[in-house]
């Protein structure tokens, strides 16, 4: 996909699968995110057998999680080498889900409703992104949850501003830098206030409201190598669901109950 078509067409990450190893899961960035999601999620983690959709399943990290505690997992997405990994994952622990070559749009068509949907760093990278939520979305049941981890609008404004410099003027025209950046950098961050005031108007209930590194991605390299990582981790803990701060997150994750 050439760099002036990002933002036009749902990203498919079999190009960058190395680059999403390495930056998005591994290290502290990846087991911190896992730590906090599991955290928001472990009430469902503990219940009887759930059927969960994992649409855009990624390399099935926290899928696998539920999948071994006895829950029952369809997983999509529509990069092949992603999936694949996810597959690898599974098959060698042993543990059997549903695996689908395909957008979330597509596999909602036949899919059956569904107790958990976990919709995770996928919102950002769709060329119709409320579009698609409302698809998605449609497949929770009453009384069921939609896990939504997303890439925080506030954050990469944030972010750019602080750096200062050809920055200022970048994020000042908003109507220029969506489909622009690093390649890892989702086209269409979203706002946190309109994912929950979407939520609540489709007649969810919001259970869970976590930033996802309210303090570590805003640090220069400099300060971040003067600070001890574990008092910087407490920090992010403390803070991470407080109302003054969790809207700050590099992401969001929003876990919501349909009540209708």
């Amino acid at each position: 996909m050439k760099q002036k078509e990002r933002g036009k067409y749902d990203q498919n990450f079999d190009p960058l699968i190395d680059k999403f190893k390495t930056k998005i899961y591994g290290g502290l960035k990846g087991e911190w995110r896992l730590k906090l999601l599991q955290e928001d999620l472990a009430h469902l983690h503990a219940q009887e057998p759930l059927d969960i959709w994992d649409a855009g399943c990624g390399m099935g990290q926290l899928a696998l999680w539920f999948a071994k505690a006895g829950h029952r997992l369809v997983c999509c997405d529509i990069s092949y080498k992603m999936l694949s990994e996810a597959q690898n994952a599974f098959e060698k622990a042993n543990i059997k889900a549903t695996f689908i070559k395909s957008s979330a749009q597509e596999v909602a068509l036949e899919l059956p409703i569904q107790d958990v949907v976990l919709f995770h760093a996928v919102l950002e990278w769709l060329a119709t992104p409320m579009e698609t939520l409302e698809i998605v979305s449609s497949k929770v049941k009453r009384g069921g949850y939609l896990s939504l981890l997303f890439f925080n609008y506030h954050s990469f404004i944030y972010r750019n501003a602080l750096q200062g410099g050809w920055k200022i003027p970048f994020v000042l025209d908003t109507s220029a830098w969506y489909g622009k950046g690093k390649k890892l950098t989702p086209p269409y961050p979203q706002k946190p206030e309109m994912i929950t005031a979407w939520l609540e108007s489709s007649g969810y209930s919001i259970q869970a409201h976590t930033g996802i590194r309210v303090f570590h991605d805003y640090m220069s390299h400099e300060a971040l190598t003067q600070t001890n990582i574990d008092e910087l981790m407490e920090l992010e803990y403390r803070y991470c669901r407080n109302d003054g701060y969790k809207n700050m997150g590099r992401y969001i994750h929003i876990l919501a109950k349909k009540l209708l």
